[in-house]
């Protein structure tokens, strides 16, 4: 049988070098956790988009290709080439013809 007393016993430079490993790994993480959570703080904190109002009607037979807001307007670039300028309110303001090539494909 084996005897216990015959075993190695375990380096102790091994046995510290692992706990300080262990340490500074269990610090590691818990500073990335905080690093993420301080960041869902910020980014949750920012304003919200500006969002369209409800009653935007696009003229008969627009199709919007891309909009974009501000806070004071709506704009609306439509598939037959033109900008379409509204109001907060929903109220179309002004209508722009789009030159160039890329109006009206």
């Amino acid at each position: 049988m084996d005897d216990p007393s015959e075993t190695p016993e375990p380096d102790l430079l091994q046995i510290r070098f692992i706990k300080r490993l262990v340490t500074v790994l269990t610090a590691t993480m818990i500073a990335g956790v905080l690093v993420i959570i301080v960041l869902l703080v910020i980014r949750l904190r920012e304003p919200l988009p500006l969002a369209l109002p409800e009653d935007l009607a696009l003229p008969e037979g627009a199709v919007a290709e891309a909009v974009t807001t501000s806070r004071e307007r709506v704009l609306v670039v439509t598939e037959d080439g033109r900008l379409l300028v509204f109001a907060r309110d929903g109220s179309l303001s002004q209508t722009i013809p789009l030159e160039g090539p890329e109006a009206g494909r």
